[in-house]
């Protein structure tokens, strides 16, 4: 008997997209479920036929082979049901995000050796941790490994996580048989309807526990409080968050912890301020200073360094220091630490200054006449007022 167009057998077309191949094939394995089709051989052929075409269709490789070569192209590329579903039954993990280990009555245990005759055992994900990390610009430039104190649920001691100490009181739950569903069945005029929901005295989980551990009282899980490392690189910025995984709350049936969320907070410091990878300083110089010229020493973060203020310098000028900043998280270059020069003008003068500043008021070096070179300060500065 020749087979069936793949497309066909979905109801799409050449050009459909991956989403809407994905889609027609769920509606269709929903249809055609064995377990809401009991005893019916030709829904199973249906579900077998939409298994195969979503098999082929829904690979990037053996769509191309077989839109050039059809059938010829694919021969034994579809699911191999020689051995049960059990392939079957991954294509629909993938297409239910996992969703399968627990619906339809179990996954497919119930229907003629379905995933191996056994339910798909339901893997937890513990929660996530989020804390904060305070660092200093010091820290930030050079990276550091701070130690974390977190309090989060670990396996029980007693019991290794089962939430028995002896295995033999984990018993398969006898309302649901160890599927985690039951099923409910409604006859009509319109015929049957099967119904599926999670089983109230297992929780869904299938197994119930009939001696708990008295140390978890059978959740498999106690509280403890454990110091983590996180090594944090440098160059991070506030409001960055980190991952540690494996860090966080452990799950219930030894499943898989969950992660250690970081967010850096950085703490404000005295003498810089931060843009990015660059940092910005005020220096303050008095106004002989300013006038004679001198050699000043400003901090950064690896230590000081000394500038020279040439003579006549302008409040407001600024001095680049070329890669005195932070690094680049991504450790590709290093920003620039900025100088802003602020010339100290004395409230007060005794007689003596007074008067020597008064003799000179009205020497042509005194007045504001500036040269080309004072002209951007001035440009600067008319914007501020």
């Amino acid at each position: 008997m020749a087979k069936k167009d793949y497309y066909e057998v979905l109801g799409v077309d050449k050009n459909a997209s991956a989403d809407e191949i994905k889609k027609a094939y769920r509606k269709l394995a929903i249809k055609y479920h064995p377990d809401k089709n009991p005893g019916n051989k030709e829904a199973e052929e249906k579900f077998k036929e939409a298994a195969e075409a979503y098999s082929v269709l829904s690979d990037a490789d053996k769509k191309a082979k077989y839109d050039q070569f059809g059938h010829a192209g694919v021969d034994g590329a579809g699911p191999d049901f020689s051995g049960g579903f059990g392939n079957l039954n991954d294509i629909l993990n993938d297409l239910f995000g996992g969703a399968f280990g627990g619906g339809f009555g179990g996954g497919f245990g119930g229907f003629g050796g379905f995933g191996g005759g056994r339910r798909q055992e339901r893997v937890y994900k513990g929660r996530d941790i989020r804390v904060r990390a305070k660092l200093t610009l010091e820290e930030i430039a050079h990276g550091v490994e701070k130690e974390i104190s977190i309090e989060k649920n670990v396996p029980c001691p007693d019991c290794g996580g089962r939430g028995a100490k002896n295995s033999a009181d984990v018993k398969t739950c006898p309302a649901c048989n160890g599927s985690g569903q039951v099923q409910r069945v409604v006859n009509s005029f319109l015929g049957q309807t099967v119904t599926y929901s999670t089983c109230q005295q297992c929780g869904g989980e299938g197994k119930i526990i009939t001696n708990p551990c008295p140390k978890c009282s059978g959740t498999g899980l106690v509280r403890q409080r454990e110091t983590i490392k996180v090594k944090i690189p440098a160059g991070v910025e506030s409001g960055m968050q980190l991952t540690v995984q494996g860090e966080g709350h452990a799950a219930k049936n030894n499943g898989i912890n969950g992660d250690l969320l970081v967010v850096i907070e950085e703490l404000e410091h005295p003498q810089f301020k931060r843009e990015g990878t660059n940092l910005f300083h005020t220096a303050i110089i008095s106004m002989i200073d300013a006038m004679l010229g001198c050699e000043i020493t400003v901090p950064c973060l690896d230590g000081t360094y000394k500038i020279k203020v040439e003579p006549g310098t302008q409040s407001g000028k600024i001095v680049r220091l070329k890669g005195k900043g932070l690094p680049a998280l991504n450790g590709y270059g290093t920003g620039d630490l900025y100088v802003k020069l602020a010339v100290w003008i004395p409230k007060k003068l005794t007689k003596e200054e007074k008067a020597l500043f008064e003799s000179i008021r009205n020497n042509e070096s005194f007045k504001p006449t500036p040269n080309k070179e004072d002209k951007s300060f001035f440009d600067k500065i008319k914007d501020l007022f």
